[in-house]
């Protein structure tokens, strides 16, 4: 595999909630185009590092670099503008909403219309709605959802709304996506296809960093293993597969 330049760094990182120190001096970076698996036991502080790239909150020490600028005290809404995306251990969706508004919403950073457009209605914002009802389309046909796509995102099963969660992601336009448990309650072929849209996602150029409690996935699609152990970054090397994943 081709190495490209780091494009988030984690340099130093330390987090504490109160007496309780969740991160201490975690030191890792991710390629661009690379898929890294963060894996260690529950409480190993790995969702914490997601909400501090994610800019939940911010890192008491250290710095978090994403392509090129320290984004440690940056707030959500704007590293979603940057490049940053994210899905949760909890599916999260707008249940009443259709699968496209779905999508829909998840390109709100990317257009311009804002309050103010939808209400005057400019004449460029009939162009702008048909080119994000194009690109939506174009995401659901990625993830395999397309046929799904006027349905009510919570008639959809489980393992479709974990698809729907990752596409409403991609529809912003990231150029790094946190996975924060997508295979947890998928079967063995939801968990297989999942690891091939995983690897579609990282051959479109997107780094991912993925918290998965489902080992075979991890090991298999991973080009890069961290491990937590208690906050620390763990020295020892990750553990194989218990099983490997069948084609």
């Amino acid at each position: 595999m081709t190495q490209h330049p780091p494009l988030l760094r984690i340099e130093n990182v330390y987090k504490a909630f109160g007496g309780v120190q969740a991160l201490n001096d975690i030191t890792f970076s991710l390629s661009s185009g690379s898929i890294t698996g963060l894996i260690g036991p529950n409480g190993a502080g790995k969702t914490t590092l997601f909400n501090l790239i994610s800019g939940v909150f911010p890192a008491d020490k250290g710095r978090i670099v994403f392509d090129g600028a320290d984004i440690r005290n940056k707030k959500s809404h704007l590293l979603v503008g940057l490049g940053i995306a994210r899905t949760f251990q909890n599916v999260e969706l707008f249940e009443t909403m259709t699968v496209l508004e779905n999508i829909l919403v998840g390109q709100y950073t990317r257009t311009r219309c804002g309050m103010w457009g939808s209400i005057l209605r400019f004449p460029w914002i009939s162009a702008e709605e048909k080119n994000s009802h194009r690109i939506a389309s174009e995401i659901l046909d990625f993830v395999g959802l397309s046929q799904y796509a006027d349905h009510t995102s919570s008639d959809l099963p489980f393992g479709w709304q974990r698809l729907l969660e990752i596409a409403r992601a991609l529809a912003s336009g990231p150029k790094l996506l946190l996975l924060d448990e997508p295979a947890a309650g998928l079967n063995i072929v939801e968990t297989l296809k999942l690891g091939d849209l995983i690897r579609k996602i990282r051959d479109q150029d997107i780094t991912v960093l993925l918290v998965e409690h489902d080992m075979s996935l991890t090991m298999e699609i991973s080009d890069q293993i961290v491990v937590l152990d208690q906050g620390k970054k763990s020295p020892k090397a990750p553990p194989g597969p218990s099983r490997k994943m069948k084609r």
